[in-house]
Order: C-alpha cells, then structure tokens, then sequence
C-alpha cells in the first residue's frame, strides 16, 4: 500500500482536530464551574455589597458601617496574627521538612514519610478541629501528661484567647502542611542533577546547596504556596467556630472575620454588610497574591 504525503497530512490534521476538541471539552466544563460557582456568586456579592434590603444603591455605606462596627478591629488584628504564624511556619517547616526528606532520596522512609504527611489532610476541616478538640481536652487527651506539664490542667486553660492564633496555627499545619510538603519534594525531584553534582564539585556543602541552590529554584513554588495560603488563611472559619461551640463561647464566635459575616448574615439579618466583608476579604487575597506574583517573576520563563 503507498502513503502518500497528502494522507499523512490529512491523518495528523483529525488527530490535531481530535485533541483540540478534547482540550475544548475540558476547558468548556472547567469554565461552566468557574462561572456558576465563582463568577456568579461573586458579582452576587458585589451587587448586595454596594445596596441596601431594598435593592438601592448605597456606595461605599455597607463597608462604612462593617468597618465601625465594635467587633471588626479585634477580628481584623486576630486573623492578621493568625495568617503571620501561619505563613511563617508554613514556608520555614514545609520547605525545609521537603529539603530533609530529600536528602533521604527516595528509600522506604522517605515514602513512609511522605504518607504520613499526606494523611491528615485526608481529613476535612472540621473533622480535623475535632480531632484536636479530643487532644487539647486535658480530661481526656491521650497526652495530658504532655498538657500538665505545659501548666494546662483545663481545656478552658488550653484555649485562652492569647493562645489561640498559635492552636489555629498549629492544627491548620497539621492539616495542610503535608500536601504541601509532598509538592516541594517533587519540585525538588525536577531540579536537574547536573545543576546539584556542580554545586557538590564547587565544594558546596548540604546547608549551601539548598540555600543558594534548591531554594531560590523552588521560589515559585513557594510563592504559589503563599498565595493560596494566605486566600485560605483570611477565610479561618472551621476552627474558631467549632472551638467557640465547644467551649460554650469561651473562643468567641466573632473571632474571625468570617464569623463576623456568618453573624451578620444569620445573626443580624445584614446580608449586605456580610457581601461587604466578603468584597474586602477578595479584594486583599486579590491584591496580595498580585504583588507576590508581580514580585518574584511568577510567569516568567525560567
């Protein structure tokens, strides 16, 4: 049989047409989602954002009378705390426990380990905070010596209000840092290995090489971590919520700013004041994720 070149070219033009209809078909459905549950609900929110109950529009108003409402300042500096432990330990422990369980290669620990800082985010949010509220209990925790020692011989000891940016700290870690982790060791799996054997030849030792080497090559990753971090981090609900209904309000159920539009919305029958916090909260994860990306060159080609 003789293949003429005009069939070949014919073949590989159904095959390129093939593949971009099934690229077209998932990007098409990605789309639909990305409409119906995110830009939908959110040009919701910026209609009752910028109108009152009846629908009139009121400018800035709604944002006005959030802002001076009594509980707003308390909320605004709890979450600010909350996200500056909670990013500073996720990039300083998440970064280096990757850089560790590389240095292991890829033997039976290092898989072992990997495994097991995957598990606990398995766990939804708020099966994770339940978890904890059983550990943090002083009456029942399975390390209560361990809490006895810390001079904390009550749960209401245990979740003081000063406490608990690093308890809200501790448990987001203990939830997410091990996707992440598992994300930078194969970040650091992709750093070529002539690039390492140059760095190892130079004399560079292990501390050397992942300062000066392994960790500005993982600057983007990191920055995507930040990034989606921060987003999660401004929106802390789960935790302070179930904690506050376990300790019969001693947490405070406004203790977030998530909270404060969960009581507004629900509590207080303000829904617009509630679409106005929510505006906020977009507008700074938008703004801060603008200037890191801007910042440490996120798209720009290696």
């Amino acid at each position: 049989m003789t293949v003429t070149s005009s069939s070949v070219g014919s073949g590989r033009r159904r095959s390129g047409a093939g593949r971009s209809r099934a690229g077209l078909a998932f990007v098409a459905g990605y789309a639909l989602l990305l409409v119906a549950f995110g830009v939908l609900p959110t040009g919701y929110a910026v209609y009752f954002a910028f109108t009152d109950a009846g629908g009139s529009f009121t400018g800035f108003a709604n944002f006005v009378s959030t802002a001076q409402d009594f509980r707003f300042v308390d909320a605004l500096g709890h979450v600010a705390l909350y996200l500056l432990f909670w990013l500073v330990s996720l990039v300083v422990f998440v970064v280096g426990l990757a850089l560790l369980l590389h240095r292991l290669s890829s033997g039976p620990i290092s898989r072992t380990l990997r495994f097991l800082y995957y598990i606990p985010g398995a766990l939804a949010g708020a099966a994770s905070v339940l978890v904890w509220l059983f550990m943090l209990d002083p009456t029942v925790s399975p390390v209560s010596s361990l809490l006895g020692l810390l001079g904390f011989d009550t749960f209401g000891e245990v979740i003081a209000p000063g406490d608990l940016p690093v308890l809200f700290t501790a448990i987001a870690f203990w939830t997410g840092a091990g996707g992440w982790i598992v994300v930078m060791y194969g970040a650091l799996d992709n750093i070529p290995q002539d690039v390492l054997e140059a760095a190892r030849i130079d004399g560079a030792s292990a501390w050397q090489t992942a300062w000066h080497v392994q960790i500005p090559m993982l600057r983007k990753w990191i920055v995507y971590m930040v990034i989606l971090a921060f987003a999660g981090g401004a929106q802390l609900f789960v935790e302070p919520q179930l904690l506050s209904l376990a300790s019969v309000g001693v947490a405070g159920r406004d203790y977030s700013l998530n909270q404060l539009t969960y009581d507004f919305a629900f509590q207080m029958n303000d829904v617009n004041g509630a679409a106005a916090v929510s505006m906020e909260l977009l507008v700074v994860s938008v703004a801060v994720a603008g200037v890191f990306v801007a910042r440490s060159g996120f798209f720009d080609a290696d």
